[in-house]
């Protein structure tokens, strides 16, 4: 998980805050990406879909209420479900954030084993592209 955002409404800038870290974070070259997302107004807006076509990011989206387009997203929030959030009572947003935090950085990027990646955890995956190819 490269960017996210938790806040108690679904406005744009939330969905925009989450862009933002991402792209700060991997400085994407224009035409490099797809955005794929579902159909939720905060990703439908202009002032998102400006965003993703001022960084050069090609925007694609599920069909209608078809979850299946969007498996990826569906399965991350089901493990964030299962892994962390379920029988936790969370005092504050702010305390809801810093564990949710904590667990994107450690146990799911770094720790946890992705099937989708060759049993590897995001952070060691991600590494392996960027070394040298050896024939």
């Amino acid at each position: 998980m490269i960017g996210w955002a938790l806040d108690d409404h679904l406005e744009a800038r939330l969905a925009l805050h989450a862009l933002d870290m991402a792209i700060a974070a991997r400085k994407p070259q224009a035409g490099s990406l797809i955005h794929h997302s579902d159909r939720g107004v905060q990703y439908a807006c202009s002032d998102y879909a400006n965003r993703l076509d001022s960084q050069g990011i090609r925007i694609s989206m599920s069909g209608v209420a078809n979850p299946y387009d969007n498996a990826k997203a569906e399965s991350f929030m089901k493990t964030l479900k299962a892994e962390e959030v379920n029988g936790k009572s969370y005092t504050t947003l702010d305390h809801a954030r810093r564990d949710i935090a904590i667990f994107l950085e450690t146990t799911y990027n770094r720790e946890r084993l992705h099937s989708a990646i060759g049993y590897q955890p995001p952070v060691e995956f991600e590494a392996g592209l960027n070394q040298p190819q050896t024939p």
